[in-house]
């Protein structure tokens, strides 16, 4: 983020080859319409598209490809879309009041995505708009959050990337290395929806431990969240940023660059037992959680279809959590069924 000082408009910043720029009201924004870890990422996308020309009253194009990243499908693609033009965000502008004169501070609602046409081909473009109330926005903003594409990618959830924006905004401010949110504010700022994680111990847990794991393990900042307290009830947070030593983003760049699979362990420091793979290509049943004619391993096929569903979680590890899960259960008569199901549940309740 730059300095109100620096009067340098979000405009004039320019992305590179690894990078977007986000307008700072379009982070710190309360989703009306919750959206997913898949729709902020093609909203990032669609606005790195468009970034010549974002303030002007025109059209863009982009291609469903390149909305699609890791996805076999269009379907999400056209999902993502729809909820990104029904999304409303609130976000806080200054305004002068005309009859005194007096600045203050106003919540103005806005749509994310104005009109779209999307091509019926598989590989066609999708036309697209942003309403002008929001163009206006983005045209007046001095303060930024640049993202590395490549740290977009490669969370697991929304919180994480909620959080990341949060502190990419904030992580270059020269007198400022920490911030106060009332305890909703920051439920809303990481797109927790209504109703979910409603005690704090279920939305650290949940949602603020995971984003910050993530966050310090991938992004370019570090970062912590802690509770404040009125009483014995938690009512706020403490956000604190800071910059990573040498050693500490090798160690991002490193990890950017492993595989997902047993990214968590890694991250925690917990030890995994890999075994050779001779042995993972054919597993034996667990004596206490299959049938023995029931292998606890998804086939290809099935794998390809979860791969294809949840494109953007990491299914490997999830399998591991469905296992220690299901370990305190009645063994499944359909294990990939069982698993699709505990997926589905946890997409409900996490993200």
């Amino acid at each position: 983020m730059t300095e109100p000082s620096a009067r340098l408009r979000t405009i004039e910043v320019e992305p590179d080859d690894y990078s977007l720029i986000k307008p700072g009201e379009l982070v710190d924004i309360i989703e009306l319409t919750p959206l997913t870890l898949q729709d902020r990422r093609i909203y990032n996308l669609l606005i790195l598209n468009a970034w010549d020309s974002i303030v002007e009253p025109k059209e863009h194009t982009i291609r469903k490809k390149d909305l699609r990243g890791s996805h076999n499908v269009n379907d999400r693609v056209e999902e993502s879309i729809t909820r990104l033009m029904g999304a409303v965000a609130q976000i806080k502008i200054e305004r002068q009041d005309p009859e005194t004169g007096i600045t203050d501070t106003f919540t103005r609602r806005v749509q994310l995505l104005g009109t779209t046409d999307e091509s019926i081909r598989g590989n066609g473009i999708v036309f697209y708009t942003f309403p002008a109330a929001l163009r206006a926005i983005i045209k007046q903003s001095t303060q930024f959050a640049r993202l590395q594409k490549q740290v977009m990618y490669a969370f697991s959830s929304k919180y994480a990337l909620a959080l990341y924006e949060i502190v990419q905004k904030r992580g270059n401010l020269k007198f400022k290395t920490s911030e106060e949110f009332p305890l909703e504010r920051f439920r809303s700022l990481l797109g927790v929806d209504a109703g979910k994680l409603e005690q704090f111990k279920s939305f650290k847990q949940r949602a603020i431990d995971t984003a910050v794991l993530e966050v310090n393990g991938l992004g370019e900042f570090g970062c912590k969240v802690e509770p404040i307290y009125t009483g014995r009830k938690v009512t706020a947070v403490k956000l604190s940023w800071w910059s990573k030593n040498i050693d500490e983003k090798k160690a991002a760049f490193n990890e950017l660059r492993s595989s997902r699979v047993g990214r968590r362990a890694r991250l925690t420091g917990t030890v995994e037992q890999v075994m050779p793979v001779k042995a993972v290509s054919k597993p034996q049943p667990h004596p206490n959680l299959l049938p023995s004619n029931l292998s606890p391993r998804l086939t290809e096929k099935e794998f390809s279809r979860f791969k294809r569903d949840f494109p953007e979680l990491d299914i490997n590890w999830l399998e591991r959590e469905f296992t220690e899960w299901v370990e305190t259960k009645d063994a499944p008569d359909d294990y990939a069924a069982a698993f699709y199901g505990f997926i589905k549940r946890k997409i409900k309740s996490d993200f």
